[in-house]
């Protein structure tokens, strides 16, 4: 038996990557697509295009068995969904500063002030 599992761990060690190359790609896959669903409108069409294409190309490695393909799709899908993320940092970054610049338009009255903390010790003294 032992001798058995011996034979076959080099398949066993393929089969593994293989799956753990998979199910990082799957996972890729669904945040790529939830984040082009929600977010796709701040890309331009070029990289939303080059973003769909790796998806499809992803998705088609994943059919097959092969842990170095699905890794190279993979990867290159990670590199087109930057584009993405880059485009996503950008507009809440306008709009947090679109935010910061409304709270300090306001027409409140701002008082600076000085203070000084005082231990129980020194005001009995």
């Amino acid at each position: 038996m032992v001798k058995e599992a011996e034979s076959h761990a080099e398949e066993d060690k393929k089969r593994r990557e293989t799956v753990e190359a998979k199910n990082q790609a799957e996972a890729l896959v669904h945040q790529t697509e939830g984040q082009l669903a929600e977010h796709g409108d701040k890309v331009s069409e070029e990289d939303k295009a080059a973003i769909e294409a790796a998806l499809a190309d992803l998705k088609t490695a994943l059919e097959g068995e092969d842990a170095a393909d699905i890794s190279a799709k993979a990867q290159t899908l990670a590199q087109a969904a930057m584009k993405l993320g880059e485009a996503i940092y950008s507009a809440s970054q306008d709009e947090t500063e679109a935010q910061g610049d409304a709270a300090t338009d306001g027409d409140e009255d701002v008082v600076d002030a000085e203070f000084e903390e005082v231990d129980d010790d020194q005001k009995s003294a």
